[in-house]
């Protein structure tokens, strides 16, 4: 998320409705990437004050309605029903998180109800007692959340009973738009025999792969080969996991860089990542770009995990990169670039590792 500030100076905050300050109205306008001080004339979405709390803008052209984000969800639960408001505005808030941070890398975001074939769809569906069971997944690109997974407690009980060491709302929506955005970026396209190459062959069953990897585990070197065990359950499940670390760290650092924090100065020495750990070679300053980010990366987790500890929270980011799961997010960054990827800009100054911290 990027820092934003009022007109008054004060700053505000992605999810803000009014500034603490001036009590300006807020809006974030979609198509300018820009939250601020809604302009005369401005339009909000119509789920600003229903239970959404929405501060997007209707992009000029829009007919009055819902905007770009509320469009993409299809379905909400009983609102009626207990928890459910509660739990809307969690999921939709983390949504909309989430689609700022699909803009920034260019990918589409086109609900479902205008291209009905290939569209983005979130279903919002509560388990109820008696009916069938509600199942967090994806499925030719609807995206379904079971509602419970906004409540800590039902949340915590899954990550524990899987041996997950991470479960939030924002790490299940990146990782099903990972299912929804292979579909879009990898299936029948020039990526698809790269992608069989470096996450190993899609057409292998499914249902068996995930049954054998809830029997048995994921294989014993999994740690060196995946960013998680679930990872290694399929190639489907590998690259959505690694786009949604992906998204992760992209996400993060830019926060970093957009609050001018500078970790150049932090006593650790690593060993980097170097050009073996590239997808392909790219021209020299954009692989050494990228590298640059991932370094980052690695330096900030080390702090913000200690800084957990000294409050006695979990690990920020419970994760270790290898060389080979470095490789798994170049190659989901060079895919989701294109050509672009070619241009890579180098991590700001403030977050570049300087030579004397390496090994």
């Amino acid at each position: 998320m990027l820092s934003f500030n009022c007109s008054c100076g004060s700053p505000i905050l992605f999810d803000d409705m009014q500034c603490g300050s001036c009590r300006a109205e807020i809006g974030y306008d979609p198509v300018a990437r820009n939250l601020g001080p809604a302009e005369p004339g401005a339009r909000f979405c119509a789920h600003r004050h229903a239970a959404a709390a929405c501060n997007w803008l209707l992009a000029p052209g829009e007919p009055d309605g819902m905007c770009l984000s509320c469009r993409t969800t299809r379905t909400i639960p009983d609102l009626d029903r207990p928890r459910n408001a509660e739990r809307l505005l969690k999921l939709e808030n983390a949504k909309r998180h989430v689609l700022f941070n699909v803009q920034a890398v260019n990918l589409p975001i086109v609900p479902r109800s205008e291209e009905p074939q290939n569209g983005l769809a979130f279903d919002f569906m509560e388990s109820l007692e008696g009916g069938p069971r509600v199942m967090t997944g994806h499925a030719s690109g609807v995206i379904t959340i079971n509602v419970a997974e906004a409540d800590d407690d039902y949340r915590e009980r899954n990550r524990q009973s899987l041996l997950e060491p991470y479960r939030t709302v924002l790490g299940h929506l990146r990782h099903e738009l990972g299912h929804y955005y292979w579909n879009v970026i990898v299936w029948g396209g020039p990526w698809l025999e790269a992608f069989r190459t470096h996450f190993g062959d899609e057409r292998a069953d499914y249902g068996m792969a995930l049954r054998r990897h809830y029997s048995n585990g994921p294989p014993a070197d999994w740690k060196l080969r995946f960013i998680s065990s679930y990872a290694a359950s399929h190639p489907w499940e590998d690259w959505a996991e690694t786009f949604a670390h992906y998204m992760h760290l992209r996400s993060t650092l830019e926060t970093i860089a957009s609050y001018k924090l500078d970790t150049t100065a932090v006593p650790l020495k690593l060993t980097p990542f170097g050009a073996e750990g590239l997808y392909r070679r790219e021209p020299e300053a954009a692989g050494v770009a990228f590298l640059g980010w991932i370094n980052a990366w690695r330096v900030l987790t080390t702090v913000l995990n200690e800084a957990a500890r000294s409050m006695g929270q979990p690990d920020t980011y419970p994760f270790a990169l290898t060389p080979a799961v470095v490789t798994k997010l170049h190659f989901v960054h060079c895919a989701i670039h294109g050509d672009r990827a070619a241009h890579t800009p180098a991590p700001p100054p403030s977050l570049q590792v300087p030579p004397a911290m390496a090994d």
